[in-house]
């Protein structure tokens, strides 16, 4: 096995347990190894501290597999960890029954570069690391193994794995296209996930519990939900019993799959429901000169900084659009807002929130902080993990 050697001190994280090598701590490699191939990971006096992905091409230079030295990485590693990742989640109340559930987080869950989502019977995979595309098939045999589903499409279409030297792959990894659409159902909300071609791996079940919230926080009030996408958060809040229900966003197909989501429900209230094609930062500076205000304001926004390189730039805009959310909350209103920056923190996050409602002139106080669901852990070794973070605000 190809040995990869660490620079003198360079082994303090991975005895932390954190499972990225940067290129800067590697001191060279002996013997060959290509993209996804298993190396071992020696300190620099040749002490065994585990087995990694190598990735030349990338500057996570390796992705720890297992932090044990004498563990194989083959067919029956991948089956044990798939298996564990699932059975996790089974041993959580809150998660029991539902039809969307995250089945592998990445790293938080054992897997480096391993995301699948399970929508009904559907899994959908995304390989976002080296390591992960070279054992596409063994990861997709123990996932039919752990869950017994009926197909299997890849999603592997981010940019990261441009990072990695990978190119784009989508498609049916195991089974056929189902001959309906794909559908889950959220909490009484019945939900159309487009596998192929929607965001991430078709949906954001990060914000199940959040949507939820809302939800319980809607009755009798007007709702704005900004980057409303397929209106996740517009449906929990029409089921809370909201008054109106203002959903914007940019794309006029995800706005199409929000209409198709409300018409899977009859029971809710469409005449509360009015949808908006626009850009969301203009449509709240026309709000804001016509007077337009709301009892509940949602801002979910895409992300504004993939990495700490972009935080400053991202936190601008995340200012912007808290400071408009702050001029269009009714007297008493709640804001939930969010950034799934990771290279935005939580501690920043507060910050620029705190300091939008400041320059409105806003007395303002955290609710409750928002985070993703228990289906997305966080591994404490990594906290690189918690991408998600949210506050839910009222102001006078």
């Amino acid at each position: 096995m190809p040995q990869l050697i660490l620079f003198p001190g360079k082994e303090r994280s991975v005895l932390r347990r954190h499972p990225w090598l940067f290129a800067g701590s590697v001191g060279r490699l002996e013997g060959k190894a290509r993209p996804g191939d298993t190396v071992e990971v020696l300190a620099d006096d040749l002490k065994p501290l585990g087995r990694a992905a190598y990735s030349p091409n990338s500057q996570i230079r390796a992705r720890m597999w297992s932090f044990d030295p004498a563990e194989s990485i083959d067919d029956a590693f991948f089956k044990r960890k798939v298996a564990q990742a699932v059975a996790r989640r089974a041993l959580l109340p809150e998660l029991r029954g539902q039809d969307g559930l995250r089945l592998i987080h990445a790293e938080s869950d054992g897997l480096p570069g391993v995301i699948a989502d399970r929508y009904g019977d559907t899994v959908v995979v995304q390989l976002t690391s080296a390591g992960a595309d070279k054992w596409r098939k063994a990861i997709v045999n123990a996932l039919v193994l752990a869950t017994g589903c009926a197909r299997i499409y890849e999603r592997s279409d981010s940019d990261v794995r441009g990072l990695e030297g990978l190119e784009p792959v989508t498609g049916w990894l195991y089974g056929t296209a189902p001959a309906e659409a794909v559908e889950i159902e959220e909490y009484g909300v019945r939900l159309g996930i487009d596998v192929e071609g929607g965001h991430k791996t078709g949906f954001y079940l990060d914000q199940r519990d959040n949507r939820r919230l809302l939800g319980e926080l809607s009755a009798a009030r007007t709702v704005l939900n900004c980057f409303c996408y397929t209106g996740g958060f517009s449906m929990q809040a029409l089921a809370g019993g909201a008054a109106h229900v203002l959903s914007i966003d940019s794309s006029g197909p995800a706005l199409e799959q929000a209409r198709a989501n409300l018409a899977r429900n009859p029971q809710l209230a469409a005449e509360r429901a009015e949808w908006l094609e626009a850009d969301v930062f203009q449509a709240l500076r026309d709000f804001r000169k016509a007077g337009r205000t709301f009892d509940v304001i949602v801002l979910d926004p895409p992300k504004f900084a993939p990495s700490a390189a972009h935080a400053e730039r991202a936190a601008r805009a995340y200012k912007d659009i808290n400071l408009l959310g702050f001029r269009l909350l009714n007297p008493g209103g709640l804001m939930m807002t969010y950034s799934c920056s990771g290279g935005i923190g939580i501690e920043l996050f507060q910050k620029i929130v705190a300091g939008a409602a400041l320059d409105v002139g806003r007395d303002a106080r955290i609710v409750k902080r928002l985070a993703g669901s228990a289906d997305h852990p966080i591994g404490l070794a990594y906290p690189e993990g918690e991408y998600l973070k949210g506050l839910l605000v009222q102001a006078d």
